[in-house]
Order: C-alpha cells, then structure tokens, then sequence
C-alpha cells in the first residue's frame, strides 16, 4: 500500500522511454534516454531550420543578385556620367585653349604682318627722307614712346618683332592643369584669365603698332608741308623780283569728298606726295641755282648802284649797267651761279672782264679785274673764284664791277640779290 500510495502520489518518477519494434519473431526494443532525445530533435530542428534557410536562399538569390546587380549598375552609372561630365569639361577646356591659341596665332600673325609692312616702309623711308631732310631740313621729330626709338636719320624705327611662343606664354603658364577640376573646386579659376592678360598685351602692341604708324604718317606730311612751303617761298620770291619761275610742280588746289582708305593705301599717297614735293622743291631749286643770286663780294660795301649816275671821268650822266663793290686789289672774284665762260680777257672799258653764261640767257661780267683765273670754254661752280679784283680798264680806283644780263639788256643786280637773301637759306 504504502508502495502503491506513493506511486500514486509521486507518480511523477520518470522512466525512460522504450521504442519496441517487433517484426515476425524478432522483437526489438530501444531505449531512448532524455538526452538523447534532446539531441535529435536539437538536430532535427536545425535541419529544418538550414533546409528553410536554404531554401529561403534559394527563392530570394535572384532578388538578391538582381539588387546588388541593379545597385552595382547604378553606382556604374554615376560614375560613368560623372567621367562623362568630367570629359565634357576638360573638352570644353581643351577647346578654349585651343581657340585661344587659333586666336593668339591670328592676331599674331596680323601683328608680325603689321610689322613686315612696318619695315618695309622703313626701308622705304630711309632713302626718302634722308633726301627730304637733305632738301627741306629736320622738322621736329614726335616724341616716341618707352618701346620705340628713332633712328639716325630721325625716322620712328620699326618694333621688335613677337613671337607666338613668347606672347603664348602667359596663358599657357597658367593652365596646365586642367585635370584638376575633377577632383574639387578648391581651386577657382581667377578673376583676370591668361586669355584676358593676352588680349590686353595684343591690345598694347596694336596701339604701339598704330602709334609707329601715325608717327611715320605725321612725319611724311610734316616733311611734304615743308617741301611745299620752301617751293613756295621761292618761288613767290622769284616772281616778286619779275623773275622767270616754272610753274610746272606748283601744288594746285582740289577738293573732293573724303573717302577713307586703309593704312596700306594712305602710306602709298602721302608717299608719293612727299615725292612730288621733293621734285617741285628740287626743280624750283634748280632753277634758283642757276640764277646769279649770289653775292660777288660778300661783306663789301656798294659804292654804285645800278641806274643812271655822273660817269665819275666825265662828269656827265651816263647810264650805269652794273654794280659797283669796293674791294682792295688782289681780293677773289666768286662767280654768283653755275655757268661756263663766254670771256675771259681785256674787254675795252671793262679791263680785264670775264664774263659767264648761265644759262636762259642770263649771263654776268665780271670787270676791272687785276688777274684772271679763267679761261673760255671752262665751267664753273656757284663761288669758284674767277679772278683778283682790281683797276684795269676804265676806273678811278680799285673796286669790282658786276653785271647781270637777260637776253643782252642789262638788269639791276639787287633785285637778285634781294632775292638771294630771301630764298638763302631754303637752297
């Protein structure tokens, strides 16, 4: 009972469990402990759990794979459009430059074909206005500026020529780096570019360019006005003085509407127009050398004028064909105009007498002569001595008498001497 009670109570005692398994005669039992128990199903569950887990695996891969896929080829995306944009950039950097550069080689090109023109007319020049300054005379001469000089014969000579390495420079030295813009925009771009510092040294050299030009222009038509003015003064001389004057270079006055022309064309014209006054100012003189108005005996005093007067022998008035100039026996005679002797010997009441034709009937004596240098036949030079002056011939005291004849008739000299001194300084 009491073993029975306490079944009954603690009826809680745990046996093992068997497993009988009989089949045909054979019977056959197993006995499963809790532990055991415990590790199969343990191992069971987790058999379940890796066959769910893989197939779960199994069922999920492809979205899985299509995600990682589908992100992968995003994130490829990004970075291709950001190459791309990137690209774009440095093509739109490489194309500026090179415009930059196409440009800077244009107007380099201009600027050396600019200067080739430059040397050309200072080629042109030199020989032009050093006969210009030969004829007329060195008119003020324009200040040049810090990057220009004047050469000898005080033309503005022609600048240093560019190159395009050496104008390039400023913009290549500051962007070689054009792949820096992938990485950040640390660096920003400054406010003045290259471009922008090339474009003002183009800008600079142009007006210097410009500022040669105008001067060569300024000069040509400074030095053509003055070739015109001293054909003008010497001519208007002449013609006071009743002189014959060929009127064929005189400048006629014209008009006309302004039409601008390239520098090239204007260059040309004035050019040629300083080359026309230098013939009209190189033809008047000419003519005026070949005029005796020169002064026989410079710094010797007129003892008689040309006119009527009291013929110091006789006492009665007679008319004077000549000029009187006191000068002691001995001094040189100087012929007043190129020529060529006609005379040279005793010629009655002039004495000793040389006489020198110069030309369109105009010929001048030389008389009372002590000695003379010359013979017939010889040409002379303006101031080639000719004699000594003296008192042969009919004379009442040492003195040299001068004479200018047009066609035969005899011609007061002063008028030629006036105009001597007038047009002195411009032959």
């Amino acid at each position: 009972m009491n073993v029975a009670s306490q079944s009954a109570v603690f009826g809680r005692r745990k046996e093992p469990h068997t497993v009988i398994i009989a089949r045909g005669d054979q019977i056959r039992h197993f006995t499963i402990r809790p532990w055991l128990a415990a590790f199969c199903g343990s191992a069971l569950a987790a058999i379940v759990i890796g066959y769910l887990l893989a197939t779960s695996y199994l069922v999920l891969r492809d979205g899985l794979i299509g995600a990682t896929t589908a992100r992968q080829a995003r994130m490829q995306q990004a970075y291709e459009d950001r190459i791309s944009a990137l690209r774009g950039q440095v093509d739109r950097i490489t194309s500026r430059q090179l415009l930059d550069q196409q440009l800077m080689e244009t107007k380099v090109s201009e600027l050396l074909e600019r200067q080739s023109q430059l040397s050309l007319r200072h080629g042109r020049l030199g020989p032009i206005l050093e006969r210009a300054e030969n004829e007329v005379g060195t008119p003020p001469v324009p200040t040049a500026k810090p990057d220009e000089h004047a050469d000898a014969t005080g033309s503005i000579a022609q600048p240093m020529a560019y190159s395009v390495a050496s104008i390039a420079a400023p913009l290549a030295s500051d962007d070689t780096r054009p792949f820096s813009l992938w990485s950040t925009r640390a660096n920003p771009l400054p406010s003045e570019s290259a471009a922008d510092r090339a474009d003002k040294l183009f800008v600079s050299i142009n007006n210097s360019l410009k500022t040669i030009e105008s001067q060569q222009l300024t000069r040509i038509a400074t030095l053509a006005d003055s070739a015109y003015k001293s054909a003008d003064a010497i001519s208007q001389a002449l013609e006071a003085a009743g002189l014959p004057v060929d009127s064929e270079f005189e400048k006629s006055d014209v008009g006309g509407p302004l039409i601008p022309l390239d520098s090239s064309l204007v260059f040309d014209s004035k050019v040629k127009e300083l080359d026309e006054a230098l013939d009209a100012l190189d033809h008047l003189k000419k003519e005026a050398r070949r005029l005796p108005l020169a002064n026989p005996a410079p710094g010797h005093s007129v003892t008689s004028p040309f006119g009527v007067r009291t013929d110091p022998i006789l006492g009665t008035a007679a008319l004077h064909s000549g000029m009187d100039f006191r000068a002691p026996v001995g001094m040189p005679a100087k012929v007043t105009a190129a020529g060529v002797v006609v005379k040279a010997g005793w010629n009655g009441g002039y004495g000793r007498m040389v006489e020198v034709d110069h030309g369109n009937g105009f010929v001048t004596r030389y008389g009372h002569l002590s000695k003379i240098d010359v013979a017939v036949g010889q040409k002379l030079d303006a101031g080639d001595i000719i004699g000594k002056t003296g008192n042969s011939g009919r004379s009442t005291g040492p003195h040299l008498h001068y004479e200018v004849r047009h066609n035969g008739e005899a011609i007061d000299p002063l008028r030629f001497l006036t105009v001597g001194k007038k047009v002195e300084r411009y032959l």
